[in-house]
């Protein structure tokens, strides 16, 4: 039977390399970090071919109306585009019941703030990040994007498009001080990003794929 210093040294040993493994996993995630803006007039997409694309990933709705955090998304892509930065907002997200509708809703919104509905694309099927990504280059053929999410986000956001075949750009849509949530947030992305890892690396998810719907 180990002794108390062999069982304290195994559990030091365990606590640090646990340690290098979320360091190494946060220095992977925050290696596009450069490609964050936090001003939409620093978004330079003047060299862009056309059909420039902004990517709103879906958050939390309600029966009537968006989550505060999902509508500060939303709002950012209306702002995008009336700045002529893109052209084209694909909304993506949670359409795994009938009675929730992350994409629809934020379709819907898109669309009553002055977005022409002809350049606004829906994925009903961007039940994850990763899947967004990767749905969002197999499917829509997006190989170039704006990334929309808040700061917490951005950085997994960034590194799993660009992992995944998008040349990714984050704009940070932090609108408002979103108090105890931020800290959820934060969090929440730590055993997120090993998620995001283990996704690319190891264990994909399986996301639903099926026919190509490029983007025009």
């Amino acid at each position: 039977m180990p002794n108390r210093r062999t069982i304290l040294i195994a559990v030091a040993i365990t606590l640090l390399l646990a340690l290098a493994v979320i360091l190494i996993v946060r220095i992977a995630i925050h290696s596009y970090d450069r490609q964050i803006y936090s001003k939409i007039e620093a978004v330079d997409t003047s060299s862009w071919k056309e059909p420039r694309v902004a990517i709103v990933f879906g958050a939390a709705v309600y029966q009537d109306y968006l989550s505060v955090i999902l509508e500060d998304r939303v709002k950012t892509a209306i702002a995008l585009y009336k700045a002529g930065k893109v052209d084209r907002i694909l909304v993506s997200g949670d359409n795994r019941t009938q009675n929730y509708n992350e994409p629809k809703a934020m379709a819907e919104y898109l669309a009553s703030h002055a977005v022409d509905p002809k350049h606004i694309v829906i994925d009903y099927a961007g039940r994850s990040t990763y899947e967004t990504c990767l749905r969002a280059h197999e499917i829509f053929g997006v190989n170039k994007a704006i990334l929309i999410t808040q700061r917490t986000h951005l950085p997994r956001a960034v590194f799993l498009a660009n992992k995944l075949g998008i040349e990714g750009y984050g704009v940070i849509a932090d609108n408002q001080n979103y108090g105890s949530e931020t800290t959820y947030q934060k969090l929440r992305e730590i055993p997120a990003g090993m998620k995001a890892v283990l996704n690319l690396y190891l264990f994909p998810p399986a996301t639903v794929l099926g026919e190509k719907l490029p983007i025009k």
